[in-house]
């Protein structure tokens, strides 16, 4: 922030002149002063003891003299042992928020054509299930964190692999083969992707009672899976897709239409999208070719077996399996395929993927294997982990009774999000269109901030319920905020106020309005260390903390009714400025805010 650098120069001066030292901009950065404390910015001392030759109180003093008698913005001081409380002047908050008023996106950089390129990988569904309660916290993480960095200056690709083949849509498709008679979307009303996860768990259902079958006839377990005719009709139906067979195909490319079709519409009403979409089953085969060029290189060794290895024992790791003995791929393979695919469409210089904290060692070993195979951006590869995310026991349960739908999470929200506005009258005169709309904003509003509050490592349970709370830190509780200030705004221009150009410098500021200006300040901060450590919830709770500030401002200054003209136009500023600044953030983390409610 600028009224922080202006700070740290002026420390850097008052150093040179009082001990005829040069001390670095990161020992004279200054942090905001704790609420117990008088002051808005506090400075450490400690590290300048050696320069002054003086003790904590004696050099802290000295310092906030110069400051006072020196600069045009700190009026006041107050030592407390060895960290100097700094009081900031009227008028270099005033001059903050015109500041923050004359920038149409505060706290945003714009990329240019030559901006760092960051490749952002989220969602990453498999096609013979819908997307389910996990993978809306991914996408929801993916969206908001590519919004972040491209916030940030970075010119920002995000990107989808779906993995599109293997057994697991094999099992679904002979499953519709077998028992399906013809069923598609349009007959039976389904969702397409809902349509092939049936499918699926009646391929699993039709497994498990040939397995009790076999079992009850003496087998064993294992012996039965090995002897299944339903895997084995599986497995046929795999190797007839790899080896390229019409009627495989023609049904494969089928169902996964359906699937892509069922989940265009779920990121649609999540409000997730993709600049680029791979399939599995255009890089499987190029992670192969990559894999044995590397092994020619000498990068990999091959065994007698002939399974290709990577020996990581030099990295602290173990020897990672490549190819196997048949040549066929595991999923590493597969990702060092989309990797060269994605360097060879675009010039990447930094590649995150968002994917759960189970694959922590996937990501670690891919990291190394693209940086030995001369990948640029294998060594810096970033791996956004998140942890896994629940629902309270009983609170809802998805047709098989373990995996909670993303679609039937979104109806949930939106319904709970319509009875709760009514319950509370927020919906009273509106039209049925815009009752709908209002709970669709809230609903979604309300799961999205829900879980990006959270931070992204940490395993959380969402609750609902909790999340349409119009108080407290929820979704709904900003929205309505946002809302409230917006017909504060209406008022004014119905009552004919007008707002001028510049604020005047000779009004007196309550100590509450100071904060609540340095808080809106401090946006441009945020948005920076949140795309630095990669968090969207630093957002996220930092714009609660601004909108808490404003009701609590709200609630204790008039502003309509102000009679002071110059601080009623202040107030107002402030309240648009505030609001600007809410809009942004949660536009970041892919929130509509409603201008009423």
């Amino acid at each position: 922030m600028k009224l922080e650098s202006t700070l740290q120069k002026s420390v850097i001066k008052a150093i040179h002149n009082l001990y005829g030292q040069e001390v670095t901009a990161e020992q004279a950065s200054v942090q905001k002063t704790k609420k117990e404390f008088e002051g808005h910015y506090t400075l450490v001392v400690f590290p300048f003891l050696k320069i002054s030759k003086k003790n904590p109180e004696q050099t802290a003093q000295e310092i906030g003299q110069w400051l006072v008698e020196n600069t045009n913005e700190v009026v006041r001081y107050n030592v407390i042992k060895g960290f100097l409380n700094l009081s900031i002047g009227t008028a270099s908050w005033l001059d903050l928020l015109n500041d923050v008023r004359s920038s149409v996106e505060y706290g945003i950089v714009k990329a240019g054509d030559s901006s760092p390129l960051v490749m952002v990988e989220y969602s990453s569904p498999n096609t013979n299930k819908p997307l389910h309660l996990g993978h809306i916290r991914n996408n929801l993480l993916g969206f908001a964190l590519a919004e972040v960095l491209k916030a940030n200056g970075n010119r920002v690709v995000k990107t989808n692999i779906v993995n599109d083949r293997g057994i697991h849509i094999c099992k679904s498709m002979l499953a519709w083969k077998k028992w399906g008679d013809g069923e598609t979307p349009e007959s039976s009303g389904k969702k397409g992707d809902h349509l092939v996860g049936d499918y699926y768990v009646l391929f699993d259902k039709h497994y498990k009672d040939e397995l009790a079958g076999l079992q009850t006839k003496g087998l064993s377990k294992e012996e039965a899976e090995a002897k299944s005719s339903l895997m084995e009709e599986a497995r046929d139906m795999l190797r007839l897709w790899e080896a390229g067979d019409s009627e495989t195909v023609a049904l494969w490319e089928k169902m996964n239409s359906w699937v892509y079709a069922g989940f265009d519409e779920t990121y649609k009403r999540l409000g997730v999208d993709f600049d680029k979409i791979y399939y599995e089953s255009q890089t499987y085969l190029d992670g192969k070719e990559t894999v044995l060029e590397g092994l020619k290189k000498g990068v990999f060794y091959q065994k007698e077996d002939g399974s290709v290895w990577a020996d990581l024992t030099g990295e602290g790791l173990d020897h990672k399996l490549l190819l196997r003995s048949d040549g066929t791929s595991v999923y590493m393979t597969q990702d060092i395929g989309t990797a060269k695919l994605r360097f060879d469409d675009y010039p990447i210089d930094k590649m995150v993927y968002v994917v759960g904290n189970e694959q922590n060692y996937h990501f670690q070993v891919l990291s190394i294997l693209l940086d030995k195979l001369g990948f640029e951006f294998g060594k810096g590869l970033v791996h956004f982990s998140y942890g896994m995310v629940e629902l309270p026991e009983g609170k809802m349960k998805s047709r098989e009774g373990t995996v909670v739908d993303a679609d039937d999470m979104v109806d949930e929200m939106v319904a709970t999000a319509k009875e709760t506005s009514q319950e509370l009258g927020k919906l009273d005169g509106a039209t049925e269109e815009e009752a709908d709309n209002i709970a669709r904003i809230v609903g979604m509003g309300a799961l999205k901030y829900f879980i990006l509050k959270v931070d992204p490592k940490k395993n959380m349970t969402f609750n609902p319920k909790e999340s349409i709370d119009f108080n407290g830190n929820t979704g709904p509780f900003i929205q309505y905020t946002y809302a409230r200030i917006q017909s504060v705004l209406r008022k004014a221009v119905e009552q004919g106020i007008t707002i001028p150009d510049l604020l005047k410098k000779d009004i007196n500021l309550s100590v509450k309005e100071e904060n609540l200006i340095q808080l809106v300040g401090d946006y441009a901060v945020i948005v920076k260390q949140a795309g630095d450590e990669y968090n969207p919830a630093l957002i996220a709770n930092y714009v609660y903390d601004l909108v808490k500030e404003y009701n609590q401002f709200y609630h204790d200054y008039t502003i309509l009714k102000e009679e002071d003209i110059a601080l009623r136009s202040f107030r107002l500023v402030l309240s648009e400025e505030v609001a600007k600044v809410v809009k942004s953030g949660m536009s970041l983390l892919g929130i509509e805010v409603p201008d009423r409610m």
